[in-house]
């Protein structure tokens, strides 16, 4: 009998009980904006802030609306605006190319290797260019880290301040450093399909007191800065108070008091999705045709998602690996369509950008198949994706054989 999997592919786990309380007591006083406190009330929001803080190890951090506007907001920050151009990765998410574009700037793609990652050799020789862009964007995506001692040797050198998109990594490490502190600034997401769900969210983190109290400004602090038990002290918002825009993009109370649960358990949710993703990572190794990701020593991934590569497969034989999985219940993503699909792109599908061809990078696009891990899947379910694919890629191999 041909297995057939049942479960879902965009159902997330329930909101811890904590979340839920502590929600519908937000609910019930209805402050729910992050600066509408009682007397001697701190706000959810701040309150996640410093938490958040605490937990990525930063002097600083800020809640936002959406990762997108942390992204924005971050590259605001560092003087991004219009007529500058940024370096960021050819594989990633329309939010980051879309992010840059916000701020009129444009971007510039660079390579991405086999690994999924930025391709070092391309941004060395791409930083090394007359007028090279002076900021990196580093989409860690799908939360795939590049080495990361080297990006900064490279970056240092010449001069660029490096941003880390994180929405993918929240918990994961570079040789031990958690993703996101190793950048001047580093944003994150809390959207559902993210490693903490408020439905849409942001947090942004950063060191330096400069550029966060000109993101607090950014994000709509009004002269409440004060509020901000992660912001930096009253002199940094004396620098910029008066010549930073308000662009308003702030978390509620309602969606920190439903995070501030999720994120004092998350080394126990990163442990858990990568058990899925090593079950899955075995059930599809050694799979003729199928090449796995192989992830460095020094790599402390964090992968709510799993990602395979058919290289060098016709584009009807992919299309047909996506179909046949469909038809059993494995709902499988595909980067490497001349066309956007819900939320797979390629960096030629954003067309406000003027890009070259890139051909390396178009190579591994039209392999890349990708599918969610939720929580809500067992170990068990895992294994049956596995298989799932494992028979599909099978067959469609040698049939093309």
């Amino acid at each position: 009998m041909t297995e057939r999997f049942t479960g879902n592919f965009t159902q997330q786990e329930p909101i811890p009980d904590e979340g839920i309380a502590a929600a519908l007591d937000v609910l019930r006083h209805g402050r729910l904006h992050r600066y509408n406190v009682a007397e001697g009330e701190v706000s959810q929001t701040a309150l996640l802030e410093q938490e958040f803080a605490a937990l990525m190890g930063s002097k600083y951090a800020l809640a936002v609306a959406s990762g997108g506007y942390a992204i924005a907001t971050a590259l605001r920050a560092v003087d991004v605006g219009p007529g500058d151009r940024v370096l960021t990765n050819a594989f990633t998410l329309a939010p980051v190319p879309g992010a840059i574009a916000s701020v009129g700037a444009a971007p510039v793609f660079v390579e991405v290797t086999e690994a999924l990652t930025i391709d070092l050799d391309d941004l060395a020789a791409k930083v090394a260019e007359p007028d090279a862009p002076k900021v990196l964007l580093l989409s860690h995506m799908r939360g795939h880290i590049c080495d990361m001692d080297r990006l900064m040797e490279i970056t240092d050198a010449a001069g660029v301040t490096v941003i880390e998109d994180c929405a993918h990594t929240m918990g994961a490490r570079w040789n031990g450093t958690l993703s996101g502190r190793h950048g001047a600034m580093a944003a994150y997401s809390t959207q559902t399909y993210k490693h903490a769900n408020s439905g849409e969210g942001g947090l942004l983190i950063s060191d330096d007191p400069d550029l966060m109290a000109r993101a607090i400004v950014l994000s709509g602090s009004y002269m409440l800065y004060e509020r901000h038990l992660a912001g930096p002290p009253p002199e940094a918002f004396e620098r910029v108070k008066y010549v930073t825009p308000n662009i308003s993009g702030r978390m509620d109370n309602l969606r920190a008091a439903i995070l501030r649960p999720q994120l004092a358990g998350l080394a126990e949710r990163c442990a858990a999705w990568n058990a899925r993703y090593g079950v899955v990572e075995l059930g599809l190794r050694d799979t003729p045709g199928l090449t796995v990701i192989e992830r460095p020593a020094k790599e402390g991934y964090v992968m709510s998602s799993f990602q395979f590569l058919l290289l060098d497969w016709t584009e009807g034989d992919v299309q047909d690996v996506v179909r046949h999985c469909a038809e059993r219940g494995v709902e499988l993503k595909w980067f490497g369509g001349a066309e956007p699909a819900g939320f797979t792109s390629r960096y030629d599908s954003w067309r406000y950008a003027d890009v070259p061809r890139m051909p390396k990078t178009d190579r591994v696009l039209r392999g890349i198949l990708d599918l969610r891990l939720p929580l809500t899947f067992s170990l068990g379910d895992c294994a049956q994706i596995a298989r799932i694919i494992r028979d599909v890629v099978l067959r469609v191999y040698q049939r093309a054989a």
